[in-house]
């Protein structure tokens, strides 16, 4: 049995519930799960390392305000809540550019802290992974992390990032070619980057997918709800991939759609 888990990154306080449900729904009805790296409290300056203003704040309006935290927006929490098949993932804390990329350990522990705080002030459950925003880790985040979390989801692990004592796993895992591994209770997953975006070529987007999918036995799909929409329009012909994605994955007899927290044991 393939395993397959379903990454949405960067949903917000300013994401409208409409957008998660044009593109999930038949997701939902399927019993497939979809984990959205949630941003417990976004800064609604945020930049991406360009330094262009991140998409998926399109719907701000002129928030005058710096930080909004999730529970704000009460009409995407009960809706979350609502649907079973969302999963929570902490996806850094106020996701501004490489944020958890140069922060010394005791601060990361604070900043972690703080965006978990404000996804349990929301009614979430503690989550059980974590997901940085543009993948960036110092050591003394990536430990702090590994302390709280079951499953660590990145696009990469750096030798330069590494904490040193996990240097022996780490080498055992190139030896081994392997894009998963593990750091004593903590499961450290990698993904083949966003093999679902509207930046790849559509008509052969779903095969590209389903070519990866073979002979590996667990990967994670990541994708971002707001490439869905230019400029808060939604882009049909890129929903209906997803779309096809979901039919696809419903009828595989040897795939099962699961989230981090099954993989990791109720994490």
């Amino acid at each position: 049995m393939r395993h397959v888990i379903l990454r949405d990154d960067d949903t917000n306080a300013l994401t409208p519930v409409d957008c998660l449900e044009r593109l999930y729904r038949p997701f939902l009805d399927r019993a497939l799960p979809v984990n959205l790296a949630t941003i417990p409290e976004v800064a609604t300056d945020a930049r991406t390392p360009e330094g262009a203003l991140e998409e998926f704040l399109f719907f701000r309006n002129g928030s005058p305000a710096p930080r909004l935290p999730i529970g704000v927006n009460t009409k995407l929490v009960r809706y979350l809540g609502e649907n079973s098949g969302y999963h929570i993932v902490q996806h850094g804390c106020h996701h501004e550019a490489g944020e958890f990329g140069a922060l010394e350990r005791a601060a990361a522990g604070r900043r972690l802290e703080h965006g978990t705080a404000a996804l349990m002030q929301a009614g979430f459950s503690r989550p059980g992974t974590f997901a940085a925003p543009h993948d960036k880790f110092s050591r003394g985040s990536m430990l702090e992390v590994a302390a709280r979390f079951r499953v660590i989801s990145t696009g990469w692990f750096e030798l330069g990032r590494v904490p040193y004592s996990w240097w022996p796993n780490y080498a055992l895992r190139k030896l081994r070619r392997a894009p998963h591994w593990r750091r004593g209770r903590t499961l450290l997953l990698s993904h083949p980057g966003c093999l679902l975006s509207r930046n790849r070529p559509r008509q052969t987007m779903i095969n590209t997918i389903i070519d990866h999918l073979q002979g590996r036995p667990l990967t994670v799909l990541v994708t971002h709800w707001w490439e869905y929409y230019r400029n808060g329009e939604p882009d049909e012909p890129f929903i209906a991939v997803l779309h096809e994605l979901a039919d696809y994955l419903a009828v595989q007899k040897d795939i099962k759609v699961i989230s981090f927290g099954q993989l990791a044991g109720g994490a």
